[in-house]
């Protein structure tokens, strides 16, 4: 799966999957959770509470991004590295 940010320990990736809607992959530790883009929550996994609310806040400032490395990721095309959360 491609990393397309890291900050503060959170790995984010992303990899196309028909099976749910637009996400990301955060990872932090051992800690693993599935993020739609579009809600910001969890649709399964976990993660502590301040590393979800560091992913939270950056997703909402990336969600462009992360839409358009989705529609990238649908056509099998190279994911753009996004900006870490400062």
């Amino acid at each position: 799966m491609p990393t397309i940010s890291r900050f503060y320990g959170i790995e984010i990736i992303m990899r196309f999957n028909e099976k749910h809607s637009p996400h990301f992959h955060a990872h932090y530790g051992e800690y693993r959770a599935l993020i739609g883009i579009a809600s910001g929550q969890v649709i399964s996994g976990r993660l502590p509470r301040r590393a979800f609310r560091f992913v939270n806040e950056w997703a909402h400032v990336h969600r462009q991004e992360l839409q358009a490395n989705w529609e990238r990721a649908r056509q099998a095309e190279s994911l753009i590295r996004i900006e870490p959360l400062k």
